[in-house]
């Protein structure tokens, strides 16, 4: 009797530790989404092919997503592609985004919707999904696969307009929020647990675990910057010329940084080292470089571009390197915003700058895959494209490293 009695004692034991850690499973995958109900536009469809796992690097190739929309691992030494990935119905030739590379697996935004997540050695897909039953439209645009804790963060455009959260191991749906607005062309922020989106004349806060709304604020004029932090406030600009830096926890507004006369459009130009923010604007006459500290919003340099516009930058090794819309290529001491080297192209770049080593970089051009030497300033094709369009919209580069 005593030995039955201990037999029923363990299983209601076990049955209750098994109903208390199936609720707390629950608990943790509450959606605080504000579209609980999704339409065709809405849904995430996902297919795993095979379990996603770690892959070696392979250090002699650099990743081309080209700007007709299919990504291709070439291998630098041989000078020989060794794989091409496309989308499964891409209607609309374009790239219009970049990969994110993570333990040797890629993970590519396709415009029609689609994300894949790709061995980098061997250009075979894990797992494909699917952000809307949309055809015939450019659903993701300028975005970046922000990668954290097991979750993929990225935003789409109308007739979607959603933020979601993926789970990387199989891209299924974790939480998404519908967003206000239709064109949202902008990365998302990770930060200290929250993901900060913006969308229209508003700035999100979400709670990156469960998607729940922490905060939202609104501004008077559309927030087309890229959110950045310092890791103590967020920074972002607006469609026309101020800089605004906000407290992480409630959004409230810090100090605010007008530009220059005339000067708009810092979109995704912009980044934060040191305490300091740095961030290219655009004008009419003269486009500027700025440089200013983090804490007090006061300008510590200026470097400006008569007659031209920097359409590209980046920081590096303590430099800012770019180009503008003239095909200058050009370096900036960080330190003090003056221009350390520059150079006209004949190649005219369409894409981000990667450092390979301290001789030379690579860039994209409409025709070619172009080594740029420091040295000699010689513009070296590595691979040329058989044809070309006059639209390219624009290609991205990642070296597997």
């Amino acid at each position: 009797m005593k030995t039955k009695l201990i037999t029923l004692l363990f299983v209601f034991t076990a049955i209750n530790i098994f109903s208390q850690a199936n609720a707390q499973s629950k608990s943790e995958k509450t959606n605080y989404s504000n579209n609980k109900v999704l339409t065709d536009n809405d849904m995430v469809t996902h297919k795993a092919i095979k379990p996603l796992k770690k892959v070696p690097l392979d250090k002699e190739s650099i990743l081309i997503y080209d700007y007709d929309g299919s990504l291709m691992s070439f291998n630098l030494e041989k000078e020989a592609f060794n794989w091409t990935v496309k989308a499964t119905d891409l209607t609309i030739e374009m790239c219009a985004n970049q990969v994110t590379l993570l333990d040797g697996v890629i993970y590519i935004p396709f415009v029609n919707g689609e994300i894949f997540a790709i061995d980098s050695q061997t250009g075979s897909v894990f797992w494909k999904s699917r952000l809307g039953n949309i055809k015939d439209q450019i659903v993701l645009k300028n975005q970046v696969p922000i990668i954290n804790d097991g979750k993929l963060f990225i935003t789409t455009q109308s007739p979607n307009n959603n933020i979601y959260a993926l789970d990387i191991k199989d891209g299924s749906l974790i939480w998404n929020y519908k967003l206000d607005n239709l064109y949202n062309d902008n990365p998302v922020l990770f930060f200290d647990n929250k993901v900060f989106v913006q969308s229209a004349s508003n700035l999100y806060s979400f709670e990156a675990n469960s998607g729940k709304l922490l905060n939202q604020k609104s501004f008077e004029e559309a927030m087309t910057g890229k959110p950045v932090n310092d890791g103590e406030n967020v920074f972002i600009a607006n469609e026309k010329d101020v800089v605004f830096a906000l407290s992480p926890d409630k959004l409230d507004v810090l100090w605010q940084f007008k530009l220059a006369e005339n000067q708009s459009n810092i979109k995704d130009r912009i980044f934060c080292k040191d305490k300091k923010v740095y961030f290219a604007a655009q004008g009419s006459e003269v486009s500027s470089i700025y440089a200013v500290d983090s804490k007090t919003g006061a300008q510590i340099w200026k470097t400006d571009f008569k007659g031209d516009n920097v359409e590209y930058m980046i920081e590096e090794s303590d430099n800012i390197w770019g180009y503008t819309s003239k095909g200058k290529l050009f370096q900036i001491d960080i330190t003090n915003g003056e221009i350390a080297f520059e150079v006209k192209l004949i190649t005219k770049p369409i894409s981000n700058l990667e450092f390979a080593v301290d001789d030379f970089l690579y860039y994209y051009s409409d025709a070619a895959l172009i080594q740029f030497e420091f040295k000699t300033k010689d513009e070296n094709e590595i691979y040329l494209r058989t044809s070309i369009k006059d639209d390219a919209y624009s290609a991205y580069l990642k070296l597997i490293q």
